[in-house]
């Protein structure tokens, strides 16, 4: 099939390059020509492990291709698409509702472009209603033209994490299309059908529905997290150890492990701005959802917690002021370099505002977080982990990627001048750190 594909974020790009390795023609736009430019040279501009192979390989065998245009992401070689992926960015106001303003955009350049009959695929994360705000856009925009051409709007949030996205896509969970149309049901479901060979995946519901879908299971994970986090936060004022707790309740099926690791908070692109969105979405209708706001407020303070923790062990010895945090870890979590919400950024603003200097590590995320930090004097980034700990008084670990889980132990507690770590992801033993005369603080323990 003819695929366009509108942005070349996560979503986008991941989408593109997994429905070009099942054969179909693939064609993806951006407005960024640098970004273009690096596209077609088989290079990827965010890391996801795995994609950039898919991309290279799409790309050589010409079934991926990249362009800046719009009328030329909709047209192959005299055919037009079957399907448009509207994948661009929705980002939050202040107020948490949900900016459309490229959706918008795509949908109004779409009705001023089209030419031959199209479902218009809605894979952004949206509010409920959406599609009909998009179909409403493109018929005024065909009207104005004096065009009349097929098309419907369909949605089909996309359920991929970050560090797996390729993945999830190619073994999903489940496919949600959202569509009242039985024949762009049938397209979406031959489209799809090369990654669901085991067993029937698409379920097809309401639009309105399947736009709900997406912020219900986001809501639903996140209340997951802050849930744990919670439970870990009274573990510690009661003498218990989270990590005992959660073999308990996990192992009940209807509970599950999944989504119950304490730690720092949750943080990306996905949790905070949906679980902001469903809840502006609930005002909107005239309901107060007060737990999904409760599991926002949490988050936001389990974020600093860690920073209190460095804060009160050295409030005894004189304060953090002029002193020297080495920190593993920028990125929200393992495996990607997004840094959007990450909880290092409130652990550094927090720690930075009372005096302490901040020397910190990434493997992939220190050139986003190098804008994010470039304001603050106190924050220096080093190209190599165990420069971070050179003078510093003490370690933090704030990602869990797999090269902090082994650690040189014997060689962090030569370096640091106070032979102490705060574990936010609960990576280590504290009997195994005592053997090195290394003191440990954990979440929940």
């Amino acid at each position: 099939m003819n695929v366009c594909i509108v942005g070349t974020g996560y979503v986008g790009l991941v989408t593109a390059a997994c429905l070009s390795e099942m054969g179909n023609h693939v064609r993806c736009v951006d407005k960024n020509p640098q970004v273009v430019e690096t596209l077609r040279a088989g290079r990827i501009h965010i890391f996801e492990p795995g994609l950039e192979e898919l991309v290279r390989r799409n790309c050589a065998e010409g079934r991926l291709t990249f362009t800046t245009s719009l009328a030329e992401g909709l047209s192959f070689d005299g055919d037009g698409a079957e399907f448009a992926f509207v994948c661009v960015g929705t980002p939050s106001g202040d107020d948490g509702v949900c900016d459309l303003c490229f959706v918008d955009a795509v949908a109004g350049e779409i009705g001023r472009t089209m030419s031959t009959p199209l479902i218009v695929v809605n894979k952004s994360t949206v509010p409920v209603g959406t599609a009909d705000r998009v179909r409403a856009i493109i018929t005024r925009e065909l009207a104005a033209r004096g065009a009349e051409v097929e098309f419907d709007v369909v949605s089909n949030p996309e359920f991929l994490k970050e560090g797996d996205a390729v993945q999830d896509f190619m073994k999903p969970d489940r496919v949600i299309v959202g569509t009242e149309n039985p024949k762009s049901a049938e397209m979406l479901k031959a489209l799809y059908a090369p990654f669901a060979r085991s067993r029937e995946k698409l379920i097809i519901m309401g639009v309105r529905s399947a736009e709900m879908t997406k912020y219900a299971a986001n809501c639903m994970l996140a209340t997951k997290i802050s849930f744990i986090n919670e439970v870990a936060n009274i573990c510690e004022r009661v003498g218990a150890d989270v990590s005992e707790v959660r073999l308990g309740i996990g192992s009940d099926h209807r509970i599950g492990y999944n989504f119950i690791y304490p730690g720092v908070g949750y943080g990306g692109s996905c949790f905070p701005k949906d679980v902001k969105a469903f809840l502006a979405t609930a005002r909107e209708a005239g309901y107060e959802a007060g737990l999904i706001r409760s599991v926002d407020e949490v988050n936001a303070r389990q974020k600093t917690v860690l920073a209190q923790k460095i804060l009160a062990h050295f409030a005894p010895l004189g304060g953090v002021a002029g002193r020297t945090l080495a920190l593993w870890g920028l990125a929200f979590k393992a495996n990607t370099d997004d840094v959007r919400e990450a909880p290092a950024f409130d652990i550094i603003r927090e720690l930075t505002a009372a005096g302490m200097r901040v020397r910190a590590f990434d493997p992939v995320a220190a050139p986003r977080a190098r804008a994010e930090l470039s304001g603050n004097a106190l924050v220096e980034l080093v190209a190599a982990q165990y420069d971070a700990l050179k003078g510093a008084d003490a370690l933090a670990v704030v990602t869990d990627w797999n090269q902090f889980r082994n650690p040189d132990f014997a060689g962090i507690a030569r370096q640091l001048a106070e032979p102490v770590i705060f574990d936010g992801r609960n990576l280590y033993s504290r009997s195994l750190l005592a053997r090195f005369g290394l003191g440990h603080y954990g979440i929940g323990r």
